[in-house]
């Protein structure tokens, strides 16, 4: 009876079956089979050994140094976070190839191995800029259509209402010539070029669309896409193309007919004429659309990133455009700190996702820290969120900052501010864009950089002071696309975390 139920409960157990010898198997193929099991267990038990050894070696060493990057998307984070690799990264003299060529000297390893995946993403970004541009010609053609074909009968109770909404809803667009509804159909292929691109960026399907097409436009809506940082992209994006190389750009086979680089290549006289024509320009103003104060923005220097032999900079990698889900995290050793102390040399810095929806997962990261930098981006004053339109974009960074230095769980948590994106601030309130239109409390003040810059700091500081009263501000004016003041910047940061490493250790 006892036999039977051991029987019953070994016949229900999936792993008990999934261990038992296959029927009928021959003796050779047991042995066969006992080896290969052999060796999946050494295999196993080796990296069981490995990790532990790791965790023991970790624990008997300081602890990492760990800076946990927020902020709403967009703001800037994955750029400070590539700025970090650019910093940490060893200076190469030369570094012969394998095929003999040489490297620039004054190039840096961070970037080497990506450079062939960024391109992709930078070509990505550029028929992105142009889709969207083009979408805007549709809609401007549409809107100006409907509204010279519409009929005006005399306004009616049923009536009324349907012609207030048509007036709120059309705007004043410039009429689109014959010329450009020719330049709109050559720039077409770029629509193929776009779909092989996120193909080859992303073959398994790790990407997330944002935005839906509508199929009666005759240029369909552009989708962003997005990247699980989990996914490892750039990694597949390189076993796709070959592993072995010095640079990938050396994997880059520049003779392929089918290469995205040929078609933007050949679009790249139409590109530019419809970024510099005069009417385009009018309909994006009137739209308040500037791609140029986005990430990703390639379309002043087309000549360059249309080469046929393009391959990016350390400066375009930094303003590629590629939306990324989850948490990035790279690792680097600092020499810091006296000989012998306990300051560690390993630095970890967590990158992640800005957008609302992804908020909540910011709260695990929080325990550990050493230091958060926020990155509020505060020429978005005129703008909203991407996925709330009610919400204006520097409202929502005071909200986010009130909600980080309240947080009882980050009380002993270095934080520093960054105020990003004051290259745009500055060119914004020079072109005449008014602050106090979108912030009352401005008020009467200077519509200048000096006198909004300093506005903007007393806000976050006082948000500070209310919630944090004990802790001191460290902020700092910031455009982490230029590398040269972002380096001098995060070598402050490194400084600050380092002294405060030694207090907490009694060194100093």
């Amino acid at each position: 009876m006892l036999r039977s139920k051991r029987q019953r409960i070994s016949d229900d157990d999936p792993l008990a079956r999934a261990m038992e010898p296959p029927p009928g198997e021959t003796f050779e193929e047991r042995q066969r089979r006992l080896a290969a099991e052999q060796e999946a267990k050494r295999v196993s038990d080796a990296i069981d050994e490995e990790l532990n050894r790791q965790r023991i070696s970790e624990k008997k060493g300081p602890k990492a140094i760990k800076i946990l990057l927020l902020g709403q998307s967009e703001s800037g984070k994955s750029t400070t976070l590539k700025n970090f690799q650019l910093m940490n990264s060893p200076k190469v003299a030369v570094i012969l190839c394998p095929k003999g060529h040489n490297t620039d000297p004054r190039s840096l390893q961070a970037f080497r191995s990506e450079r062939a995946s960024w391109r992709a993403v930078i070509q990505l970004n550029v028929v992105q800029s142009i889709h969207a541009i083009l979408d805007l010609m549709s809609k401007a053609h549409s809107s100006v259509h409907v509204a010279s074909t519409s009929p005006h009968p005399p306004p009616t109770s049923s009536s009324s209402h349907s012609t207030n909404r048509l007036s709120a809803s059309h705007k004043d667009y410039p009429s689109i010539t014959t010329e450009h509804l020719k330049l709109k159909m050559r720039l077409g292929p770029l629509l193929q070029v776009e779909a092989a691109l996120v193909k080859k960026l992303l073959p398994y399907g790790h990407v997330q669309l944002s935005g839906l097409a509508n199929p009666a436009q005759s240029f369909p809506i552009q989708q962003e896409i997005s990247v699980n940082s989990s996914a490892g992209w750039k990694g597949t994006f390189s076993r796709l193309i070959g592993r072995d190389s010095c640079d990938s750009s050396d994997l880059i086979d520049w003779s392929n007919p089918d290469d995205p680089g040929v078609v933007l290549n050949a679009c790249a006289e139409d590109m530019k004429r419809l970024w510099a024509d005069p009417i385009v320009k009018k309909m994006m103003e009137i739209e308040k659309m500037r791609p140029e104060e986005m990430a990703g923005f390639f379309l002043d220097a087309l000549d360059r990133v249309t080469s046929l032999h393009y391959s990016p900079t350390d400066d375009d990698i930094l303003r590629a455009r590629l939306k990324t889900l989850g948490v990035s995290e790279h690792r680097f050793s600092m020499k810091t700190g006296p000989l012998g102390s306990p300051m560690s040399h390993d630095w970890r810095v967590f990158d992640v996702g800005g957008q609302r929806s992804l908020r909540a997962a910011w709260v695990p990261y929080f325990d550990d820290m050493n230091a958060i930098i926020f990155l509020a981006p505060i020429s978005c004053f005129d703008q909203v969120l991407q996925e709330d339109p009610t919400v204006n974009r520097l409202a929502d960074s005071f909200l986010l900052w009130k909600s980080i230095v309240s947080n009882p769980l980050l009380k002993k948590t270095d934080l520093v501010l960054f105020l990003n994106k004051c290259d745009i601030l500055r060119a914004k309130l020079a072109s005449g864009i008014r602050l106090a239109d979108y912030i009352v409390s401005y008020g009467s003040r200077p519509n200048d950089f000096e006198s909004a810059s300093v506005y903007l700091r007393k806000k976050f500081a006082v948000l500070l002071k209310d919630h944090s009263p004990d802790r001191q501000l460290y902020c700092h004016f910031t455009s982490v696309t230029d590398t040269k003041s972002t380096t001098l910047i995060l070598e402050n940061v490194q400084d600050l975390l380092v002294r405060d490493n030694l207090k907490r250790s009694a060194l100093v």
